[in-house]
């Protein structure tokens, strides 16, 4: 098993991606802490871990352009990131994925390249171009230099909410679960730190109870940056080692969360940024003091953002 991240690390990725990621603000209401990742320049929390593997790679890999594959988030974080230095970028993205994250990507400047339904088709093909072309492949979350710069939140955190009880983070393929709980628990061991994923991709909660990393056969959810089929070998370490739980919401929790931040909050979350709080509300009752909750994008297109306010 490969070594998890560290304190050093995370903290070395916080030197590197300053001034550039947006040291995002954490606003109380209603008695949880809301860590506002969608307040980033493409959206998104990922474009920590872009900036920072970017920042990371030798003038020869640069030049060679980068690719990833995504549901939407990280490709637009790598395409941002790409486009500030000057390089060539190429995502793979599911067939299903929402037009406004394509949109995203391709305003960006990157290239776009659409490959099946699940996270599995879309590394397929990505290892593909990476052998035909010569690109750099930039992971969207199962590399230390990926989780070391979703891992600065963690820091931030700690500094913006000192008496922090607990925290509650979204899980997609566990990198953004995995670099939160290195910072958190090496500056205070006794928080607690929680993901939330939907009932329709339980990949983490599946992962935990057999004791390694299994492949579902499908997901489904309306958090479509949520869905991969399958936790990555690192992610799952870390998750392992130092995430006191994982919990399951359905889809209505998650638009009622969605409706939640709207009124109470007056923030804009995607399905899958609003994914937190819905694991934070599912508590029921008043939160411990010192409950954050990660939001961790914001990128949903109008006509679907009302269509949840709807549903809740």
């Amino acid at each position: 098993m490969s070594a998890l991240v560290t304190l050093d690390d995370i903290r070395a990725a916080a030197e590197r991606i300053r001034g550039i990621a947006v040291y995002t603000p954490l606003v109380q209401c209603s008695g949880l802490g809301l860590k506002c990742e969608n307040f980033q320049p493409m959206g998104a929390f990922k474009f920590r871990g872009a900036v920072n593997m970017l920042a990371q790679l030798s003038p020869e890999a640069l030049a060679a352009g980068v690719i990833t594959f995504s549901s939407g988030n990280h490709g637009q974080a790598l395409a941002l990131a790409a486009q500030r230095i000057g390089t060539r970028a190429v995502v793979v993205m599911p067939e299903t994925a929402p037009t406004v994250k394509v949109d995203g990507v391709k305003r960006y400047g990157a290239e776009v390249i659409f490959a099946g339904t699940t996270s599995l088709h879309r590394k397929a093909r990505a290892d593909a171009e990476v052998a035909a072309h010569g690109l750099t492949m930039v992971p969207p979350f199962d590399h230390p230099w990926i989780i070391a710069g979703a891992g600065t939140i963690g820091l931030e955190i700690v500094e913006q909410c000192p008496d922090v009880s607990d925290v509650y983070v979204p899980v997609g393929g566990g990198g953004l679960t995995s670099g939160v709980a290195a910072a958190v628990k090496a500056l205070k061991p006794r928080v607690r730190v929680i993901g939330v994923e939907p009932v329709g991709a339980p990949k983490m909660t599946t992962a935990r109870e057999a004791g390694h990393p299994v492949t579902l056969e499908k997901t489904s959810s309306i958090a479509d940056g949520l869905l991969a089929v399958r936790p990555g070998d690192l992610t799952f370490a870390h998750v392992q080692a130092l995430v006191d739980d994982i919990v399951t919401v359905d889809d209505r929790a998650i638009a009622s969360a969605i409706g939640w931040l709207f009124r109470e909050a007056k923030l804009v979350a995607e399905p899958s940024g609003a994914t937190s709080v819905a694991g934070a509300l599912k508590r029921g009752g008043s939160l411990p003091s010192g409950a954050v909750a990660v939001i961790s994008g914001g990128n949903v297109s109008a006509a679907d953002y009302v269509g949840y306010l709807r549903e809740e």
